[in-house]
């Protein structure tokens, strides 16, 4: 289908580009919050800071150009697609060379800085990438966005299992997340693999539904932790205490899944 006759409500790609635009710009306020628990000790921890500010403000540039002027959209992508992997990729190292790489142990890497939280910009990069790359009505850009979608939940599990794990469980529903990650994990990654029914991929959509509500139930008690203190000013609480954006990695992975889930389901026969 050609691009000009494409309605924007039919048109996957728009749709994806959107998700990845105001994930850039959320993730300004999450690099902020993130990096003032050690008052930006290094200069590096402003590159992703600006550069998330940044970045949405060129793909929209590129997505109102598009129609007229495919070229200019294509570029755009892949200058903010390879820069985000680049930036991504590099704050795992830095992440991990706060503690991990002089002790080596499992220990260190639960304390070190939230080593998997960079790949948010790699997966964001892969997917303005696979945009411009492979074509949206074919099954493979379906299963690449499902297969990314599988990759954030990868993530998310280690993040939780980790994060968690530096106050030994205390509470019970910390154990919620990782749950919820192994069993989209377990979902997500059959269609991949092997042929599945429509009745199937609708059964994936309903599971992804539900870890959403998982997230948003999680933002809530994170929230209702940092509003209880200890400190006075609710700000630090924020700040130092429970993480408040983490839970919601699972409603927006739900997006990109029922993105990618939807498209696969034009190719699947009832």
């Amino acid at each position: 289908m050609a691009l000009q006759n494409r309605r924007w409500w039919a048109d996957p790609v728009f749709y994806v580009e959107v998700f990845v635009i105001l994930n850039l710009g959320i993730l300004t306020l999450d690099i902020y919050l993130a990096h003032s628990l050690n008052d930006w000790r290094r200069e590096a921890e402003y590159i992703p800071l600006f550069f998330s500010a940044i970045a949405p403000v060129i793909l929209a540039i590129g997505l109102a150009l598009r129609p007229q002027w495919p070229a200019v959209w294509k570029d755009l992508g892949y200058l903010v697609g390879w820069a985000a992997i680049i930036i991504g990729f590099t704050g795992v190292i830095l992440h991990l060379d706060s503690s991990f790489f002089y002790e080596r142990t499992i220990k260190s890497l639960t304390y070190s800085a939230p080593f998997a939280a960079p790949l948010a910009y790699t997966g964001l990069g892969f997917v303005l990438l696979v945009d411009r790359m492979v074509d949206a009505n074919s099954i493979e850009w379906a299963r690449w966005i499902v297969f990314l979608t599988l990759g954030g939940f990868v993530g998310n599990f280690v993040f939780s299992l980790a994060d968690h794990a530096e106050n030994g469980f205390f509470y019970h529903t910390e154990w919620a997340p990782i749950i919820a990650a192994g069993i989209a994990i377990g979902f997500l990654v059959v269609p991949l693999v092997m042929r599945v029914s429509a009745s199937f991929l609708l059964l994936c959509g309903l599971v992804l539904l539900l870890e959403a509500g998982v997230g948003v139930w999680g933002f809530v008690l994170h929230a209702e932790r940092n509003l209880e203190g200890p400190s006075v000013h609710a700000f630090a609480n924020f700040i130092y205490g429970a993480p408040p954006l983490a839970p919601l990695l699972f409603p927006n992975l739900v997006i990109l899944g029922i993105i990618g889930l939807w498209k696969l389901l034009e190719h699947t026969p009832f």
